[in-house]
Order: structure tokens, then C-alpha cells, then sequence
């Protein structure tokens, strides 16, 4: 798959439009139809997505949080066969451009699209006046065919989003994973903490996420797991502000079994398996880490039955 921030292909393409947050299972969807079409009618796969979200840029007070980062897409998107993924930056002067502007200049002249496969409620151009009738206008006019994506296929693209969001904000990550078909994952970088997991005899990575629209699930602890150095490890993920020792930031801490490499500056992907429980503030440091004693050995078992199936 190539990555491309100039918006232009030179051959023949087949293109959806769309943010993709989450890439889940809905969005998998749309995007093997578009695959397959292209191989079948010897076009060139490509996916016209938008960063920042037009949320961020057109309403600067939208506390919105996204599924994944935009690196987190690129490469869930590369793993299902498309050629291109087109990232068009959004501001607010391309957000005024008149829809018949966007039609030519865009998908006609730069993409050379030949197909377009866009959902029944898909708008477009300034101030989103243009809908899909106006499109298959455009396509007679310009020589390109409009595939309509049924309003049930867009129902679950929509249901399966708010449902990884509500899933994930209430901690259900089975759920949300279900629905997403893959892990969900966090990238970040390892930084030095307050070292009170060593203490306890539970040394973590904390991990800080520099893009604030990631979501974040709710607080409480996890069972996770991430390849370092080409090498999966399991551990025991918290996210929450430590109140037991005083915390008082939000942070992202893991405790890896069977591993003790220096991975401090270094980038990694956590994978998010099953929620062990809330974050609770204990009456003592000595509670706590029976506490996590007793997380180690769910985080065991769960290793030993996924090993066993």
C-alpha cells in the first residue's frame, strides 16, 4: 500500500471516501468490496480519508477522542490489500470548496476515478449541500460510476463505532475488540515514572501517548500484551492516577512477566486483552501489592487457557 499525502494517482482507480476511525469490522466491509472491485475491473484501489477529522478543524471546542491514531489506521489499513490510502489534510478553506470543485478537481483529474463506492448518506462540498444523487450527476457528466453502499451496511458501520466507544469507555474491551476485529492498541512512548511499581516488586513501563485525541478506556486494570524486539510478553496494564501512592496525573503503566530489557525512548504497541478490574484506592502499599499478586495470577491463568486452546 502506498501512503500518499499529495492527493493524485496516475492510473485508473476505484475510490471510497471516509474518516475509518476504528477500521472495525464494518469498515472491513466496505473496504474488501472495494478491493475485490478493483481486481476484478483492473482498477487501482484507493481510500480518500481526511486528518485532521473535520470535527477537530471546524469545531475547535469538539472534545472528540478517535479509535485509533492516524498511524494506528495506516497500518491496520496496509494489512487488507489496498494500493493507496490518500490523506487529504483537512482545514478550513478545503472544507469551503464547492462540491462540483471537489468532484473535478479531486476524484476526476487527480484520482481518475472510474468508480466511486460511498454510502447512501454520504455528503459533500461546502457546508455539505451535496448528496449522493448529486454525485451520480457528476458521474454521468464526468464519466465515472457511483456504487452505493445500502443503508444497512452504513447502519453498521455507525452502530459498530458508538458501540466500540461506549464499549471502551465503559472498559468492556471484549466487547469493544469484538466489534473492531483485532485488538485495540495504544502507541506510546516508555518514560521514566516515580519507579513505585520497582518498590513494590512490579517495575512498569510507563507509557505516554502524545496524540491527546486518542481514547483512552476507562481506569482500572488490564490484562495486555505487546511484541518487543520480535518477541510477544503478556502483562498487566493500569491506567489510572495511582490514588493508593498519592497520584494524582493520569498515566498508562505496565508491569511485563518473564522481562526485564531497558525499553525507556522506546516505542511500543500495547494490545489490550481483557479487563482484571477497577482502580481502587487500598487502606495500605502492602494491600495493593497483594492485590497485584492476586492480578498476576488471573494474568497467568489466562495465558495458561489461551495456551491450552
Amino acid at each position: 500500500m502506498k501512503i500518499l499525502n499529495k492527493i493524485e494517482i496516475n492510473q485508473r482507480s476505484i475510490v471510497t471516501i471516509g474518516t475509518f476511525d476504528g477500521v472495525h469490522i464494518g469498515h472491513q466491509k466496505i473496504i474488501s468490496r472495494l478491493v475485490n472491485t478493483a481486481k476484478q475491473e483492473g482498477l487501482k484501489s484507493a481510500i480518500l480519508t481526511f486528518f485532521p477529522h473535520p470535527r477537530m478543524v471546524l469545531q475547535k471546542d469538539a472534545n472528540i477522542k478517535l479509535i485509533n491514531t492516524i498511524d494506528e489506521r495506516y497500518t491496520i489499513l496496509e494489512s487488507l490489500g489496498l494500493d493507496y490510502l490518500l490523506i487529504k489534510k483537512f482545514t478550513k478553506e478545503f472544507s469551503r470548496m464547492g462540491a462540483e470543485d471537489f468532484v473535478k478537481d479531486i476524484l476526476v483529474d487527480k484520482l481518475h476515478a472510474k468508480k466511486i463506492i460511498i454510502g447512501y448518506d454520504h455528503r459533500f462540498g461546502r457546508n455539505r449541500n451535496a448528496n449522493i444523487d448529486d454525485l451520480k450527476r457528476f458521474g454521468d457528466q464526468y464519466g465515472f460510476e457511483v456504487e452505493e453502499i445500502s443503508a444497512q451496511d452504513i447502519d453498521e458501520v455507525a452502530v459498530s463505532s458508538t458501540k466500540i466507544r461506549n464499549a471502551l469507555n465503559e472498559g468492556d474491551i471484549i466487547k469493544a475488540n469484538a466489534y473492531l476485529g483485532y485488538n485495540f492498541m495504544l502507541n506510546g512512548t516508555v518514560v521514566k515514572g516515580r519507579k513505585l511499581g520497582k518498590q513494590l516488586g512490579f517495575p512498569t513501563a510507563n507509557v505516554h501517548i502524545k496524540e491527546d485525541y486518542k481514547l483512552i478506556p476507562k481506569q482500572g486494570a488490564y490484562i495486555v500484551s505487546s511484541r518487543i524486539e520480535g518477541v510477544l510478553v503478556y502483562g498487566m496494564m493500569n491506567i489510572g492516577v495511582n490514588p493508593t501512592v498519592s497520584g494524582e496525573r493520569l498515566s498508562i503503566e505496565v508491569h511485563f512477566i518473564n522481562f526485564n530489557k531497558d525499553i525507556y525512548n522506546k516505542n511500543i504497541r500495547i494490545e489490550l486483552l481483557q479487563r482484571l478490574r477497577d482502580e481502587q484506592k487500598f487502606e495500605s502499599v502492602e494491600m495493593l501489592t497483594t492485590q497485584l499478586v492476586e492480578d498476576k495470577k488471573a494474568l497467568l491463568s489466562y495465558i495458561s487457557n489461551k495456551d491450552n486452546n
